[in-house]
């Protein structure tokens, strides 16, 4: 396992849910079995904090700690800008490939999450 991973993985600084705000979504990977809760503090179409939970691998929990910290105050319609973030790259390497769904899973529930 690659020491990177690992570190984005034990960074849980936005772990935990709130229970308090409307934009929420729950995703599960059929594949695998991943599971990720997204709660988001949205205010004028400002992501203002994302919070999260996970049962999952290593590659969904360290991509769930860097989009957790990637959109803090990023609006909305810039979300996409995310698939090009450093971090974020990393985890969607060639080297990682069979797991993309993984790396993915967080991200599809902040969409999910935006559309509530």
């Amino acid at each position: 396992m690659d020491k990177k991973i690992l570190d984005l993985a034990s960074d849980v600084s936005n772990y935990g849910l709130k229970n308090k705000y409307k934009n929420f979504a729950s995703v599960k990977n059929r594949k695998c079995g991943d599971k990720i809760k997204v709660e988001l503090n949205i205010k004028n179409k400002i992501i203002k904090k994302m919070y999260y939970e996970t049962e999952s691998c290593i590659f969904c929990q360290a991509s769930a700690s860097v989009i957790s910290k990637y959109v803090k105050d990023l609006m909305v319609k810039n979300l996409d800008k995310i698939e090009t973030h450093k971090n974020f790259t990393t985890l969607i390497n060639k080297k990682y490939i069979a797991r993309k769904e993984c790396v993915l899973l967080p991200y599809e529930a902040l969409k999910k999450a935006i559309n509530n």
